[in-house]
């Protein structure tokens, strides 16, 4: 018999599918009980993937996945039906994909010199080794809001290390000391491969196409509403008898303002904050406009919401400084197959199995991974697309003469050309390249404090949860789908006082082996 209760949430993305499908699954809840408030047109949040071969294929970033870690994504997706293999789960078909696309890069470092670096030394001195452990080992009380600089000197950010870690995982030298050190632990077998990308594994296709429609496919066949183009601007809650409840929600859909009340035992699910929001994007003519929360108003909601209730966390910690949270990324399409051959005959890697490789003395700190191809579902034969960022757009090129920030998609591309010394005019002669500009990819990785984060479910919420990067999820790393899904899971299990566990997080930190590799590698 299913549950009674009714489900709302604000925000279409993976927190929020994962929240109505762990209600759907472990809780009894009726799909057609559950409605999703999505304020774009399509679902995924952050997980996106757009476009097509004539207009272009855009994406705005690309989701790495290990099968040692990811607990709860991969407890989700081995209920989610394959779209393309009958009888299959998603998990099903991404193990088998990755055992066929083995990553195993050769070409993680090139210098200036275009040439590929030798990786298999992390290039640490004895300094670096003693506050890298040190940071690692320290308490997280102890670290505070402080920087990943107020533990490490200026030689360790030259390190071949620091430049496969930064870029695989998108961290600056300004980011957070805690969450750094939580990657350390959480990817500590990554560690001593991180030069090959080994333990990295991918979606079939892009992470729209392979997680999202599925999840999306299987919730609207279990009757769950998804509202698109309907924005959630407010959130009634009553406080009585220190327990605070939430008692409607106010959309605006189509220019009008209804309000949905909220019944005494429903439940609303609230994706705070967006690393993707106020996202912009340019052409191959044209770079993205600069725009930030002010032209989205997309941390509104969480800002109005958390003002007097310190248990809903502190959004300015994160939204403040889009100078320190902002990158840049741009998805090429490419409908002539002469890069993808040059840059294989260069990598040493077939696409699909080499992973990002990084220009690490360019300049805007420049990024390019080859997926296996097709990347998007219907891409048609004879079109490849590929993906690329860079951490300092805001610096002069080396090639070109302004910052990325201004530059169009073929001035980016004139960039990588440069550090690859290609001839544009022979491998990019009918490429379509969209550069994407993001003020808060990195959010999530500013310096705070850990009372600047809700807990999935804020201490005397009765049925108000959070789910999304903004949470407080102790152990667990943020910018990766699994924080997200784990969020959504805990908070779903808490409301509903369900008793199967959520899976654990997976302590390789604690394994023998693990420290010992690590240990090697650090001193190779």
């Amino acid at each position: 018999m299913s549950n009674p209760i009714k489900a709302y949430l604000v925000g279409g993305g993976i927190g929020s599918l994962a929240a109505a499908a762990f209600m759907i699954r472990d809780g009894g809840i009726a799909g057609a009980n559950i409605t999703i408030f999505e304020a774009m047109p399509v679902a995924g949040g952050s997980l996106d993937g757009g476009g097509d071969a004539d207009t272009g294929y855009t994406l705005r970033g690309g989701r790495m996945l290990t099968t040692d870690n990811y607990e709860c994504t991969w407890d989700l997706f081995k209920s989610i039906p394959s779209l393309e293999h009958e009888g299959l789960s998603v998990y099903d078909e991404t193990i088998a994909f990755n055992q066929m696309h083995q990553s195993h890069s050769q070409a993680r470092l090139v210098d200036r010199n275009r040439f590929r670096v030798n990786v298999t030394s992390m290039g640490f001195s004895m300094q670096d080794r003693t506050e890298l452990l040190a940071l690692a080992e320290a308490d997280e009380e102890a670290l505070g809001n402080s920087a990943i600089t107020d533990w490490l000197s200026p030689e360790f950010f030259d390190t071949k290390f620091w430049y496969m870690w930064a870029t695989t995982f998108a961290f600056q030298p300004w980011h957070s000391a805690v969450e750094f050190k939580r990657y350390l632990h959480r990817f500590m077998m990554e560690f001593s491969r991180i030069e090959t990308l080994a333990g990295v594994k991918r979606t079939v296709y892009n992470q729209y196409d392979s997680l999202v429609r599925p999840l999306q496919d299987w919730l609207q066949k279990q009757g769950v509403q998804v509202v698109h183009n309907c924005k959630v601007d407010d959130i009634a809650v009553m406080e009585e008898g220190g327990t605070l409840t939430a008692t409607s929600l106010r959309c605006v859909r189509n220019g009008e303002t209804e309000t949905i009340a909220v019944g005494p035992h429903d439940l609303v699910f609230f994706q705070n904050g967006s690393m993707t929001d106020a996202s912009s994007y340019g052409s191959m003519h044209s770079a993205p406009p600069k725009l930030d929360k002010r032209d989205s108003q997309g941390w509104a909601l969480w800002e109005k919401l958390a003002v007097d209730r310190p248990q809903f966390g502190n959004p300015a910690a994160f939204n403040s400084s889009v100078s320190e949270s902002w990158w840049e990324s741009f998805t090429v399409t490419l409908k002539d197959p002469a890069f993808f051959n040059k840059m294989q005959q260069f990598s040493g890697n077939v696409a699909g199995t080499g992973g990002l490789v990084t220009f690490k003395d360019s300049n805007w700190l420049l990024s390019v991974v080859l997926a296996h191809q097709p990347h998007f579902a219907g891409q048609p034969e004879g079109v490849q697309v590929f993906w690329g960022y860079a951490l300092h757009p805001d610096r002069i090129g080396d090639f070109v003469a302004k910052p990325m920030a201004d530059c169009s998609g073929e001035e980016i591309l004139r960039e990588l050309c440069g550090h690859l010394n290609f001839d544009m005019a022979e491998v990019f002669a009918a490429a379509n390249c969209i550069p994407c500009r993001m003020p808060y990819i990195t959010s999530m990785f500013m310096p705070r404090f850990k009372s600047d984060r809700p807990l999935p479910v804020p201490p005397n919420s009765r049925n108000l949860a959070f789910v999304s990067q903004f949470v407080e999820v102790p152990e667990d790393v943020v910018f990766t789908v699994e924080y997200s899904v784990r969020a959504a899971q805990m908070a779903v299990y808490q409301l509903l006082d369900i008793k199967r566990e959520v899976p654990p997080v997976s302590h390789h930190d604690q394994s023998l082996k693990v420290k010992f590799d690590a240990a090697v590698k650090a001193f190779k």
